[in-house]
């Protein structure tokens, strides 16, 4: 085994044992606000088109992106200007972009919100820009909040001779407070007597039932009760501000969630699998042989004879040969994480490979655990 495998394996074992010494901690008790939210009490995402100006000629290029140019001369006729039809600008310190921002529930009209600017068309950068007036709408169609700034973009880049260098990306950037609530969201909690819904993040039927059991206890009277494995339903009280103490005293009860399913997570694009605490093998045997394909191509130059009419020709020599590896079948068996470990491990497999290993064994079912592809 080389160095570089050897330390790379060496690195992958100390991040399992602390993943292991993770895991065998024992269930801690959460927040229920930690695990559930109340039903209508979320965010709204808002999305708005406008323009960024004042940049230091690196704005969109009008010809590549017309409608830059079709918003300004909008802009610009609702100010009161006229551009002559037929009118070719050719501004470089101009930008459209889209701006995006979440109205937080409760929000009132006159309060600030981040907004995030980033740009549609082909800028080079929005550093130095400011965004104009610009109507953020939600799904509904209707304007929520007004957006204007200066926009700070972290990222920075330089240019000369025909070398360049930039630091993170210059298209997108933030403004803190830049846009001002001009519509509520109508969001009534208890219209129906007092009656409340509490949502559990993650559907689990042993959770509802231990955050059921848990708010009648704290109560000393059944104020709660399961509609499914996700949603409990609660008798909170009709006036206003009892029913926030409610919602405050039942957000901060103590629940001990149940124990995860078993489940093997694989991230197809960068190969990288996580286990979970829960997840068995049962006895199986696996083989694992790599299949390669060698194509090589060696170029030599053909002569004619002297005092003839040919010609120097390349001709190319290619030889192609298929090679496999020899896969031996091993045992793999695991009772807890690190038997399983310890046992796909053995074989030996990159992490390409165990995904197709870990699939099989699935299909077999050898794998005791969820397999999610992400």
């Amino acid at each position: 085994m080389s160095f570089t495998n050897a330390r790379r394996t060496l690195l992958l074992r100390c991040w399992l044992v602390l993943l292991l010494g993770l895991v065998a901690l024992p269930a801690q008790a959460e927040r229920i606000r930690e695990i559930a939210s109340f039903a209508g009490v979320r965010d709204n995402a808002l999305v708005g088109y406008g323009l960024v100006v004042g940049l230091d000629g690196s704005g969109d290029r009008t010809m590549q992106a017309p409608f830059t140019g079709q918003s300004l001369t909008n802009m610009l006729s609702q100010l009161g200007i006229t551009v002559p039809a037929g009118t070719n600008m050719q501004l470089r310190n101009v930008a459209a972009v889209m701006v995006t921002a979440d109205l937080p529930a409760f929000a009132r009209q006159g309060q600030r919100l981040d907004v995030v600017v980033s740009s549609v068309g082909n800028a080079d950068s929005l550093r130095g820009g400011t965004l104009l007036m610009t109507p953020l709408k939600g799904a509904d169609g209707e304007t929520y909040a007004i957006a204007q700034g200066n926009v700070l973009v972290g990222g920075a880049g330089a240019s000369a001779g025909g070398s360049s260098v930039q630091v993170n990306q210059q298209a997108g950037g933030r403004i803190a407070n830049g846009a001002t609530v001009e519509r509520e969201v109508p969001l009534v909690l208890g219209s129906d007597g007092g009656r409340l819904e509490l949502q559990l993040d993650r559907s689990d039927f042993g959770t509802v039932q231990r955050v059921v059991s848990a708010i009648n206890q704290s109560f000393g009277y059944s104020v709660a009760s399961a509609q499914n494995g996700r949603v409990i339903s609660l008798d909170g009280p009709s006036d206003a501000n009892a029913r926030v103490n409610f919602m405050a005293r039942v957000e901060n009860l103590e629940v001990t969630p149940t124990e995860a399913p078993a489940r093997v997570v694989l991230n197809s694009r960068t190969g990288a699998i996580v286990l979970n605490g829960a997840v068995t093998l049962r006895q199986a045997a696996v083989a694992q042989g790599n299949l390669s394909i060698v194509i090589d191509s060696d170029y030599g130059v053909s002569q004619p004879n002297p005092f003839t009419k040919g010609e120097t020709v390349v001709v190319r020599d290619t030889e192609v040969s298929i090679e496999q590896q020899p896969g031996t079948l091993k045992v793999v068996e695991g009772a807890d994480l690190l038997d399983v470990v310890d046992a796909l491990n053995s074989l030996g497999a990159t992490p390409n490979d165990l995904m197709s290993i870990l699939e099989a064994l699935k299909a077999a079912g050898s794998l005791r655990a969820e397999l999610e592809i992400i």
